[in-house]
């Protein structure tokens, strides 16, 4: 089969683009090649700064925040500015942390985009969970561990997670948290109350596959305190699950 490049980016178009877990060179090329070549990026806090280097020199560039609790533009705002910037005759490129469709609200903001008329494309990127688990050396599934993985978010609202705790905490299967770091002492909790033993393995991934990537790991009952005694920030990505125990020997990723 030959390969085709799809075009160039075009002005009046949305371009929702996964700048993946960190590490530039885990871009796409489609990613990396729309990044040079739009009129105006508007990324979020989880976009590292090599990768906006990419960028034409005199490209705009507009931050959108969406670090936790505080978002420089809100969403519903975020949303219509995309529709004004793509009206007015730009090629804009929308810069996500990792997946665009992965807890990154791009279905939201597609979903404005198609309701104003604006065309759009949607450029997949690797997720936090796979790429900041591949550099922590802990697979998402193995066969003597995990046939099943499970992504959810640790978003706290009004004081609670509302998540499937029972269908969560059983074993044979891996459970990756979003931006849970705030609420780890109560996700540990919940997982031990509805069935999993204080020392089911446990992880957390601060800024994974980046100049700071640090990985602690635990228990349910331990994962906790570590995680203050290692004074980690966040985003962070947590592992929950018996593939956790492969880190020693799978770990092979080393910061400079």
């Amino acid at each position: 089969m030959t390969y085709v490049p799809r075009p160039p980016a075009q002005p009046g178009t949305v371009y929702l683009v996964g700048a993946g877990p960190g590490d530039p060179e885990l871009l796409t090329q489609r990613a990396a090649r729309l990044i040079g070549e739009v009129d105006v990026l508007v990324y979020d806090n989880l976009v590292a700064p090599d990768i906006l280097e990419l960028a034409r020199p005199d490209a705009e560039k507009i931050y959108a925040g969406k670090e936790r609790g505080h978002h420089s533009v809100p969403q519903d705002d975020l949303n219509l500015l995309l529709v004004k910037l793509a009206q007015a005759g730009k090629s804009v490129l929308r810069l996500k942390g990792g997946d665009p469709y992965t807890f990154g609200r791009g279905g939201e903001e597609v979903e404005t985009l198609f309701a104003h008329g604006v065309p759009f494309e949607v450029v997949p990127g690797i997720t936090a969970a796979a790429g900041v688990a591949a550099y922590a050396g802990i697979p998402l599934t193995h066969r003597d561990y995990a046939q099943a993985c499970v992504f959810v978010t640790g978003h706290l609202k009004d004081g609670t997670m509302n998540l499937d705790w029972e269908g969560l905490a059983r074993p044979r299967q891996t459970v990756v948290i979003y931006m849970g770091l705030h609420g780890l002492p109560y996700l540990c909790e919940q997982f031990i109350n509805h069935g999993l033993p204080a020392d089911w393995p446990a992880a957390i991934v601060q800024q994974g596959t980046t100049r700071n990537h640090r990985v602690v790991t635990g228990t349910l009952a331990t994962l906790p305190d570590l995680a203050v005694k290692a004074q980690l920030k966040a985003p962070t990505l947590i592992m929950i699950g018996e593939v956790v125990k492969l880190h020693p020997k799978l770990v092979w990723f080393k910061p400079s």
